[in-house]
């Protein structure tokens, strides 16, 4: 669990402000759901999808495109 807590750290200290604040908001709404309702596959697609963004800073427009649809989704 240490070593999970630690990469999901060092993965957020890169995020841009403007992804930090989507994601805040983000986690904002999940807390207030039981993840249990969350299909596993669409949190394994979310987590790609930061990820991949991380190694590959060029998909910026579509991967904020993508998170504005989630904060739709979660609205």
């Amino acid at each position: 669990m240490e070593a999970t807590i630690e990469i999901l750290k060092k993965k957020i200290e890169v995020l841009s402000p403007d992804l930090l604040e989507a994601l805040s908001k983000i986690l904002d709404k999940v807390e207030t759901q039981v993840l249990a309702d969350i299909p596993q596959f669409q949190m394994d697609e979310v987590s790609y999808r930061i990820q991949f963004h991380s190694e590959n800073p060029a998909t910026k427009l579509d991967f904020f495109d993508n998170v504005a649809e989630l904060e739709q989704i979660c609205a």
